[in-house]
């Protein structure tokens, strides 16, 4: 019943066949509705709310109440997608050879893998840096944080774990290069921590990311901590 009266909410051209209480009861499973002491409908819904006046007619009958009630599901639907994507947590463990992300607050799940198309390790051994132009990108270190980027782009916060500090850290080197080239996603990341890859497994890097978001809360807007004197080990 309610699938069936949400399609004809949406329905092109305009249905004219929609009665009023399928919608209400539609809008009370949705959302909270109370009744205003003149009679009128308050709906909320993920923050947004929408008022009905009493109808007059068993049927929603005009274009512009159909239309008001399409745009308020559509409105309290993306404000339900931004609230999961700013409480979703996000962990990017990243070295010279992959990049490991996990969906921290998901029990279990298998982490998405990236690698470079060309190791940038090798790249780097055998390239001058003085051979690029000035202000100009390494191709190996596009190629391989592009797809990284790409992969991050419905997360929440962000927190990066790497090896290395300053030009050998390959998590210095990926924020260093989403501020220039994803800013929005620059500004989700929380923290960046240190760690001893080569001992710590990876349901350990899972529980410190899991206790680093229970103890910094941190939005996205919030600028990243910096936890390099507080290095992950065994």
């Amino acid at each position: 019943m309610h699938l069936r009266t949400y399609d004809t909410i949406f329905q092109h051209p305009v249905s004219h066949n929609l009665k009023w209480h399928d919608v209400r009861t539609l809008l009370g499973y949705l959302g909270d509705m109370v009744m205003e002491p003149n009679g009128n409908l308050k709906v909320t819904r993920h923050g947004e709310i929408l008022v009905l006046h009493p109808p007059r007619t068993k049927d929603v009958a005009e274009t512009r109440e159909l239309l008001e009630i399409r745009h308020f599901l559509e409105r309290s639907e993306r404000a339900a997608q931004e609230l999961i994507e700013q409480e979703s947590h996000w962990l990017v463990v990243i070295n010279h050879t992959e990049a490991l992300i996990f969906r921290t607050e998901v029990r279990g799940a298998v982490p998405l893998q990236i690698k470079p198309l060309v190791p940038v390790e090798n790249f780097r051994r055998g390239h001058d840096s003085r051979e690029f132009p000035s202000g100009k990108e390494k191709p190996a270190q596009n190629s391989f944080f592009e797809p990284v980027a790409r992969a991050l782009q419905e997360a929440g916060q962000i927190l990066l774990f790497g090896t290395g500090t300053g030009t050998s850290s390959e998590m210095e080197q990926f924020s260093t290069w989403l501020k220039k080239h994803h800013a929005d996603l620059a500004r989700r990341i929380t923290g960046l921590v240190v760690i001893d890859e080569g001992h710590v497994t990876e349901p350990q890097l899972l529980a410190k990311a899991r206790e680093f978001y229970a103890r910094a809360p941190l939005t996205a807007n919030n600028e990243a901590h910096r936890a390099e004197h507080e290095p992950v080990l065994a």
